[in-house]
């Protein structure tokens, strides 16, 4: 505890300073001090609503006899940047939340952290922070968004891009778009921000059983409090991220991905967590769950089914009991006392439509598989859960694009036909820079029906509302010569989704002259936050976030 930063005659600068902010002495003195990043923004229902769960945390670290200190960090809606170039601004924006309160919470020396978040990038920023401060962390959730009625059918926001393309009136597209979001939260489906609201758990930084109670059911204010009463129960005990997200937890993390086919960004997030923990851990530990576990998760796209289901189905919770024949059960948990069995032995297993069993899983394959090949020896990333069956193999030319923009005005113009295979390069962690997220190409390709007859591969990333024959995350990326750098238009490339392969069906003699006349481009930006990242982030196989520093051979600055 850091109270003796706040005591003294040498700390009588600091106490004016919180006076003058409202605190009183004792307070000031005698409590734990609890930082509360608020990720709080006006424009969008995932975090328009957080201003008043954060006042509900606050309650709770009062009555528990902790000091709140609620401060801001960034904030974004992805989809407002859908189609756009300023999208490749979300990865980077993983790393901004993280230093922004890192600096926030240096600075104030807090005794502990209670981050308020709920979509995408923000809140794996705040993982990333927890990760990073060696302070007690918890994050509390603004949870899932309902689902929306449109002439009676159940609607969610990917749907509306599926009119758009299927040729919608502005009108009809109007009344979508009044019925589409109806609630606060994050989009209803298995996308990055309800996959990370998920993993939370799983981590040890959300409390158990609440990171997916809808933004519109009560109960989430009333699991705000009982969090912020806990966090100050946790900051007094002094255990922190380091001691809680073991090697253990990490890899039940990545099995609970498998599970219920998180969203692929999580993969970054996962292996960036581990290397800011000094926990070695590489695509090989993904590759090896991925032979054994395989998808139990019915929520869109890999069933008929949303988050607010998932919720009401048992959530975390019941898809943990279901693995627990697989996972670490002696795993600590956020309580740091109980392990994952001892808290799982509380839970009753009830297999049902949206959560099903091992045994009787909703496809015989895992949510995320690594793919291999000579275009991606470093490794690439696919969701098999949400390929179609008549694109699980698919061998065609080649169609390359240097950017998202060039790709999609091809497809809308025609130019893409059944068995193309579309490569968007240039688009990864230095390409872009920031692994830009390919919602343009990708809405445009499901739009047009075209996800059941081409396949596509990338060193970018895409939306956990994505699906189709589309291969992500191929590394090494183009900006660093990566095979996916030497394609050209009409090279045959084969991709088989059950083998965990693709393959560019050119020889290494060809290959070798290529590399030749091959030259690097300059970053596509000069200046500012981007040109920052792409020059200090590691490769997607390592997470591509901003640690440039080095670990030993073992990953040895921490325990595992």
């Amino acid at each position: 505890m850091g109270y003796n930063y706040w005591n003294g005659t040498e700390a009588a600068h600091r106490r004016v300073m919180m006076k003058a902010a409202g605190y009183s002495d004792e307070d000031i003195r005698q409590k734990p001090h609890i930082g509360i990043p608020n990720s709080y923004m006006a424009g969008s229902p995932g975090t328009a609503h957080l201003r008043q769960v954060t006042e509900a945390v606050k309650e709770g670290i009062w009555a528990a006899g902790g000091i709140p200190v609620e401060f801001g960090i960034p904030a974004t809606c992805g989809n407002v940047a859908n189609g756009a170039d300023e999208m490749k601004y979300e990865q980077v924006g993983r790393d901004i939340v993280a230093m922004s309160i890192e600096f926030v919470s240096r600075i104030h020396n807090f005794d502990a952290i209670c981050c308020v978040a709920s979509c995408d990038l923000i809140i794996a920023g705040c993982y990333l922070a927890a990760c990073r401060l060696d302070i007690p962390a918890l994050v509390v959730t603004g949870g899932s968004m309902q689902a929306g009625n449109y002439c009676g059918k159940t609607v969610v926001e990917a749907d509306l891009d599926a009119a758009r393309f299927s040729g919608a009136s502005e009108a009809e597209l109007f009344e979508m778009e009044e019925s589409v979001c109806p609630s606060f939260g994050a989009c209803p489906s298995m996308g990055t921000a309800n996959t990370m609201q998920m993993l939370g758990e799983v981590l040890n930084l959300v409390m158990p059983g609440t990171s997916t109670i809808p933004a519109s059911d009560n109960a989430r204010l009333r699991a705000a409090r009982t969090a912020g009463k806990y966090m100050v129960q946790l900051a007094r005990s002094g255990k922190t991220p380091k001691d809680l997200i073991t090697k253990d937890v990490l890899e039940n993390a990545i099995m609970f991905d498998m599970a219920v086919a998180g969203s692929t960004n999580a993969v970054l997030h996962i292996l960036a967590y581990a290397y800011e923990l000094g926990i070695k851990l590489t695509l090989a530990d993904f590759e090896k769950y991925a032979k054994e576990i395989y998808c139990i998760n019915a929520v869109i796209p890999s069933g008929p089914y949303t988050v607010v289901d998932f919720h009401y189905a048992g959530g975390v919770k019941q898809v943990m009991k279901q693995l627990a024949g697989k996972i670490h059960t002696d795993a600590p948990t956020i309580y740091g006392d109980t392990t994952w069995g001892e808290l799982l032995d509380s839970v009753k297993s009830a297999p049902n439509k949206v959560i099903h069993s091992l045994e009787d899983p909703v496809a015989k394959e895992p949510g995320l598989k690594i793919m291999r090949g000579n275009i991606s020896p470093a490794g690439a990333i696919v969701r098999p859960t949400a390929v179609y069956e008549e694109v699980k193999y698919i061998k065609g030319a080649a169609k390359v694009y240097e950017c998202d923009q060039d790709a999609y005005r091809a497809i809308m113009a025609g130019e893409i036909v059944a068995g193309d295979i579309l490569v968007i390069r240039y688009e990864g962690c230095k390409g872009a820079p920031g692994m830009k997220e390919l919602m343009l190409s990708i809405d445009a390709l499901i739009g047009l029906g075209l996800d059941k007859k081409v396949g596509l591969i990338t060193d970018a990333r895409f939306s956990g509302f994505n699906y189709g024959a589309i291969v992500g995350h191929v590394s090494p990326e183009a900006y660093d010569g990566g095979v996916i750098a030497l394609i050209e238009n009409g090279d045959e490339i084969e991709m088989d989704i059950a083998g965990g392969t693709v393959n560019l069906l050119v020889s290494d003699e060809i290959l070798a002259e290529r590399r030749k006349s091959w030259v690097r481009p300059p970053l596509k930006q000069q200046k500012g936050v981007l040109n920052i990242y792409a020059q200090n982030c590691r490769p997607a196989e390592e997470g591509g976030a901003m640690q440039p520093w080095a670990l030993d051979a073992d990953y040895g600055y921490h325990h595992e």
